[in-house]
């Protein structure tokens, strides 16, 4: 494990792990895999309704430190490939979206509250310019 700073420490890769990710120990496809996973559990959990307000902070602490994490990745000095271009997007997007859950309601059966279309101010495009 002393080489873990240097190349991914998923067995049987052995990938260039990047600067940002030295912490994890994983090369960015694994990263991505991992926090996509990571997000499922997360979803899955948050829609049981069994989290309670410690875990759940844990849950928007790890959205936080990946979506960062996901921004230094993709603006760093590391040349990426397209095809991990798009898949850091995607998982960046996948925690955008997972982070809305979390805001949510816990409970499927407490009604939202719905906005009706009276209640929407309109303003013209004319009157903004």
């Amino acid at each position: 494990m002393a080489n873990c700073f240097n190349q991914c420490c998923t067995p049987g890769c052995g990938t260039f792990v990047p600067a940002e990710l030295e912490t994890e120990g994983f090369c960015v496809p694994h990263f991505l895999s991992s926090a996509e996973r990571a997000c499922t559990d997360i979803r899955r959990e948050a829609a049981a309704g069994g989290s309670d307000a410690i875990r759940r902070a844990e849950f928007e602490n790890y959205v936080a430190a990946s979506a960062i994490k996901l921004a230094l990745i993709g603006t760093g000095s590391v040349r990426l490939p397209d095809e991990i271009k798009k898949r850091v997007l995607t998982t960046f997007l996948t925690l955008m979206i997972l982070r809305e859950n979390l805001d949510r309601t816990p409970s499927p059966f407490l009604a939202r509250q719905r906005t009706t279309r009276a209640e929407v101010p309109t303003v013209s495009v004319a009157a903004r310019i």
